[in-house]
């Protein structure tokens, strides 16, 4: 049986299983997630990421995301910056700015580079959507918390009971309000704004907890994060920039003022590579 060479990467723990479509094409990547996630009869991860060559010029990567339930998810930060350093550590490109096709459209990778290895990665996540076009959280009746959009759906409620995520946040995901259900954060502001330097600004500090959609609880989510410095920002709890502090590490997020793009910058991890057998279609080439 062929096998698959995969790599287990994370980012502030939110780990996933990499692997690249341009040499190892996956046939069924809803049933690899499933089976592969399982961390007591798989590799064990919080999903599948696919890593391959763009069908459109004005991306140089694609993207694709599954969580470990089999669902496909439209984007994740952290798995993003993995991506960008798996490419660049590895050799597969001299970048250090990456355009990555992700199911909510193509998002700029800035890698922050010393003696030849990538440290950490800024990605642009665009603009948030603060209104939800169904309006599903109001008619769910639903009002202690706060949607945020960045490219896949997010509920704040802020608290000083983050612990709740495990109780609360899985019943929440599957909220009658929730059609295609959320992702779910519990957020404390620890401090509102915090002094840093001119040139660095450290902003506020939010300890914040994540249930994702597919996935549960999971050590850090980038776009959760995201979410959360927008939702804190937009309600007064901080300003524009922030340190979000989840399970599995701290994460940077500025809300820029002068186009309302998202950044949040973070680190991305190797932990080890394998190989799994599987039946693969044959090989189509790539970049």
């Amino acid at each position: 049986m062929p096998k698959i060479h995969f790599t287990k990467m994370h980012g502030c723990g939110n780990d996933y299983i990499y692997v690249d479509t341009m040499q190892y094409p996956i046939s069924d990547p809803v049933q690899a997630s499933i089976l592969w996630s399982d961390r007591h009869k798989g590799i064990g991860s919080d999903g599948l990421v696919l890593i391959g060559a763009s069908p459109i010029p004005e991306a140089d990567y694609s993207m694709r995301i599954f969580n470990a339930d089999g669902s496909e998810a439209m984007m994740c930060g952290n798995a993003s910056r993995c991506i960008a350093k798996y490419l660049y550590d590895r050799g597969l490109t001299t970048q250090t700015q990456i355009r990555l096709l992700t199911n909510s459209g193509i998002k700029t990778l800035n890698l922050h580079v010393r003696n030849g290895v990538v440290e950490s990665v800024t990605v642009d996540m665009g603009t948030p959507q603060l209104e939800n076009p169904e309006q599903f959280v109001s008619s769910g009746g639903l009002d202690k918390g706060v949607f945020v959009s960045m490219g896949n759906p997010h509920y704040v409620i802020f608290t000083d009971n983050v612990d709740q995520v495990g109780e609360t946040g899985r019943i929440l995901e599957h909220h009658t309000a929730f059609p295609q259900r959320c992702n779910i954060e519990f957020a404390d502001v620890i401090t509102p704004n915090v002094e840093g330097t001119p040139a660095k600004p450290q902003g506020s500090v939010i300890r914040t907890r994540v249930w994702e959609r597919g996935s549960g609880i999971t050590q850090a989510c980038g776009t959760g994060a995201c979410a959360t410095a927008v939702a804190a920002a937009l309600t007064g709890r901080a300003g524009r920039r922030s340190q979000i502090v989840m399970d599995g590490g701290i994460l940077s997020i500025e809300w820029r003022e002068s186009d309302n793009h998202v950044l949040m910058t973070g680190p991305a991890t190797f932990v080890f590579d394998g190989e799994i057998e599987a039946t693969i279609n044959p090989p189509q080439g790539g970049k």
